[in-house]
């Protein structure tokens, strides 16, 4: 059990876990369970580590299906630059390893970011703490555990139409 999966239980939090085997050779991790799990890529959601300088970071939750516009997620954190986190800092400041950190039960809590596309579902899908396992969950209990502000955040227009 993962501390995302612990923390989930502790706190009573409706929500459900969905396994799959994870192919090392996939090229992306977001995509992989999008299609192992036969859910649009819209509702699959990648946690990305940002480092805002001076040894500071923050947690971006988008679609797998979308890029994080890095521009909209310094004007949100108000810094003036940020860049993706190294692959090293990410897995320390986090506790989990890339591919598996989910933006729950973290070593530490990190300022989060959740992209608006979000509230488009009842519930959406973020890792569970390790590859090959998906929490789906509703983006308001999300948001609520990690003390999170929807904003939007990628390079995909959410207009919200049909």
């Amino acid at each position: 059990m993962t501390p995302a999966v612990r923390l989930l239980l502790k706190q009573g939090i409706k929500h459900r876990t969905h396994a799959y085997t994870h192919d090392p050779e996939h090229p992306s991790f977001g995509l992989e369970a999008s299609e192992k799990l036969g859910v649009a890529s819209t509702r699959v959601f990648k946690t990305l580590i940002v480092a805002m300088g001076s040894g500071s970071f923050c947690v971006a939750i988008i679609p797998t299906s979308a890029t994080l516009n890095l521009k909209r997620a310094a004007q949100c954190a108000q810094v003036k630059k940020v860049s993706m986190a190294a692959r090293a800092d990410a897995e320390r400041v986090t506790g989990y390893t890339l591919g598996g950190i989910s933006p729950l039960g973290q070593k530490r809590a990190l300022p989060t970011m959740i992209d608006q596309s979000a509230l488009d579902f009842t519930t959406i899908y973020v890792s569970a703490g390790r590859r090959g396992l998906e929490i789906e969950i509703s983006p308001r209990d999300l948001k609520n555990l990690t003390n999170a502000n929807y904003v939007e955040l990628t390079n995909q227009l959410n207009c919200g139409t049909d």
